[in-house]
């Protein structure tokens, strides 16, 4: 007589059962994946991985995701088909269903969101006395050379570099660096406050007298900076802030092909001779070098800097249209141009040049067609 097997435990059926469940959704889940073609791309911003979400304090959160190939992968065991309530899972380990069902019932969270921010509009300025000093320094930060011309001394104004009046990403916007003050910077070799910084771009970019600390000029603008950055996060450096790395070029810069460039490209806007354009009293395009540009101390004189600047800005309305190549010799060209001397200058080119322009980006001291640079700086 045989012994009668006894019936499964109520627990055990409920095992059995959740185990063949999860078993079910992972299998019609591949398979919907499949005839879908994980077909995801649509609805996304910036590229094709990428979706975005708006929260709240003014930052965007640009979620990244792992490419989306065109077919369908594999299932992690093709051989298998999908079990039914009364078929075995043969090949199947308990670890392997154990895995199965964690991974459908707690999926790995998703890659960490890229913040974004965005500044709050013009006409959120508050009124009162705050907002008023806010307002001056925008009107000081898009007009600069009329609204604090003790301390300017060319043509620039803060917004030739720092676009959409400090908000567009990609070009040293103000929310991008606010934020990231005090910092160490090796330009000046200790750390610096936000005010020394904007000290700097008066002294450099500006080829002019930096405002004395407390200046009315200087507390202007770092209260429109920090305004501009409200709802970024501070210390973190944040996607769009600074000017993007640009890739080194296939060919080295040559300034022969960058002249082409800028003939077709660049001299509608900044002249053929690169002195920009001029409506009476007003600087409407900015001069690229010469008297009235940026100095041989300003960041933008260095190749690389200027090229990412180029590429992701320029021209202007029309910025990511110049290539890789074309952008790293146009840069080149402009920057092979006599421009005002280094306030930096000890008396003698080469020795300046080992001091503070020790750089392959940097053309200050070479000599490009037949010319020692910053030898005749205006």
């Amino acid at each position: 007589m045989k012994t009668p097997v006894a019936p499964p435990s109520r627990a055990e059926e409920r095992r059995q059962t959740r185990v063949l469940l999860t078993i079910v959704v992972v299998a019609i889940g591949l398979a919907v994946a499949t005839l879908a073609g994980f077909n995801l791309r649509s609805h996304t911003l910036f590229n094709s991985n990428s979706t975005v979400e708006k929260t709240s304090g003014g930052v965007v959160k640009a979620r990244s995701h792992a490419p989306v190939p065109d077919t369908a992968p594999e299932p992690a065991i093709a051989s298998e088909k999908a079990p039914t309530a009364k078929a075995p899972t043969p090949g199947l380990s308990k670890v392997q269903v154990a895995q199965i069902g964690d991974a459908a019932t707690n999926p790995a969270p998703p890659p960490a969101a890229a913040e974004l921010v965005v500044p709050p509009a013009n006409d959120a300025i508050p009124a009162g006395p705050f907002g008023e000093v806010v307002r001056r320094g925008e009107q000081i930060f898009l007009n600069t050379r009329v609204n604090a011309p003790a301390f300017v001394g060319n043509s620039l104004n803060c917004v030739n570099c720092h676009l959409d009046a400090g908000r567009k990403a990609d070009s040293a916007p103000m929310w991008g660096a606010w934020p990231m003050y005090p910092a160490y910077r090796s330009k000046t070799k200790h750390v610096d406050t936000f005010a020394e910084r904007l000290r700097g771009c008066f002294t450099y970019s500006m080829n002019g007298t930096p405002p004395p600390f407390g200046d009315d000029v200087l507390v202007a603008l770092e209260a429109y900076s920090y305004w501009m950055s409200k709802g970024a996060p501070a210390g973190k450096g944040l996607p769009g802030a600074g000017f993007a790395k640009l890739p080194e070029p296939e060919k080295e810069a040559d300034g022969a092909r960058g002249q082409a460039v800028f003939q077709a490209h660049c001299a509608l806007c900044h002249g053929a001779d690169g002195q920009g354009q001029r409506v009476g009293d007003t600087q409407v395009f900015p001069p690229l070098w010469g008297p009235q540009s940026y100095n041989w101390g300003a960041g933008m004189h260095n190749v690389d800097t200027a090229a990412a600047f180029i590429q992701a800005n320029m021209p202007l309305g029309n910025g990511g249209s110049l290539g890789v190549q074309d952008s790293w010799d146009v840069a080149r060209f402009i920057n092979s141009h006599e421009r005002p001397q280094d306030p930096r200058f000890t008396g003698d080119v080469t020795e300046t040049r080992e001091k503070f322009h020790n750089s392959k980006q940097s053309l200050y001291g070479l000599r490009v067609n037949g010319q020692l640079l910053g030898s005749k700086a205006h």
